[in-house]
């Protein structure tokens, strides 16, 4: 995986094209400045069924919006992610999806109808790689009547103290939704809130929308308790997160750290409230992260509202088929 994803970068991605926003470069962020920087953004917007690159925040110039001069010779240091639809294109992201390993692990967690909304490639640099925020992956994912979401992270290094492995704060999976990232109808206009942009067009120009506000906001969740699962870290780090390992901060928040081998993988629901911290050593630390949810084949909808939507009469890659196969499989060995 890892070398076919450097060949992809290598070959696809120009900073400076024109594409991902001013001087070309998309960055990545999840802190205080992330619906900026990606709720304001067509290229995210457009990554749903796609492969888009997006920088560290730290490896763009603030004045020009390019790459410093220290990534110029190198530019895949500079890069935070990849994503979103890395399952769709033939070859070992799409195989990995698609293997009887991942089906038969959902089915062994109970889902009738997984499928695949959404993948992604995450480089954390070495000495550059910086820090994912407390989150919950359904804050994205939103499924309704219920949360679905289950994040499959496969590390393809050794995730350490050092590199900025997963930390998560056993039990947060119980509690409710905080927020949710969705389409902003104060931009798209009531009509097209739901829609792809590229497709549908509104009847009234009123319906139209403020392009001036950005395509995607954080919100409330809708549950009627929500307030009561907010925390003071939410979008950041609690207090004295760092420096690493000591963690004293993170770990009086309830916290735990996750290190594990390369080629392991961590399965956690949506609703875990979880985050990563810089990568201060000397190596890389990359992982390649499927998110899959219930599809309608067991009562489940995917929110018209979330800001990754697939254009109209594309659907999500079905992996119930396979754990089919594997049930049909199991019941001939039986008999």
């Amino acid at each position: 995986m890892r070398s076919a994803m450097e060949r992809m970068a290598e070959d696809e991605w120009t900073p400076g094209d024109g594409v991902g926003g001013v001087g070309g470069v998309a960055v990545f962020r999840t802190d205080e400045g992330q619906v900026d920087a990606q709720g304001r953004s067509d290229y995210f917007l457009d990554s749903a069924t796609a492969v888009h690159y997006f920088a560290e925040a730290d490896a763009v110039d603030e004045d020009t919006s390019a790459l410093r001069k220290e990534y110029e010779d190198n530019k895949l240091r500079a890069l935070n992610k990849a994503g979103h639809g890395l399952h769709l294109r033939p070859g070992p992201f799409a195989d990995y999806t698609r293997s009887k390993k991942v089906a038969s692990l959902l089915l062994e967690l109970g889902y009738v109808d997984p499928v695949v909304p959404q993948s992604m490639y995450i480089f954390k640099q070495a000495r550059g790689g910086g820090e994912v925020t407390s989150h919950q992956d359904s804050t994205f994912l939103h499924t309704e009547p219920r949360q679905t979401c289950v994040g499959l992270w496969l590390a393809l290094d050794d995730a350490t103290l050092e590199n900025g492995c997963l930390w998560v704060r056993p039990g947060s999976h119980r509690e409710g939704l905080r927020r949710r990232f969705v389409r902003n109808p104060a931009h798209f206009g009531d009509s097209l809130a739901y829609c792809d942009r590229n497709v549908v067009e509104c009847d009234d120009d009123d319906d139209r929308g403020d392009r001036a506000e950005p395509q995607m906001i954080f919100r409330a969740a809708n549950d009627d308790d929500a307030d009561r699962w907010v925390v003071p870290w939410e979008g950041s780090l609690p207090e004295n997160s760092l420096p690493a390992p000591d963690c004293t901060g993170l770990r009086a928040a309830g916290f735990v750290p996750m290190p594990c081998e390369a080629g392991d993988l961590l399965a956690f629901a949506g609703t875990l409230d979880h985050l990563s911290l810089p990568n201060h050593s000397s190596g890389a630390r990359h992982t390649f992260q499927l998110h899959c949810i219930e599809g309608e084949g067991a009562g489940v909808a995917w929110s018209r509202e979330n800001w990754l939507q697939y254009p109209p009469g594309v659907s999500f890659m079905r992996l119930g088929e396979l754990t089919l196969v594997i049930v049909f499989e199991s019941l001939s060995s039986v008999f």
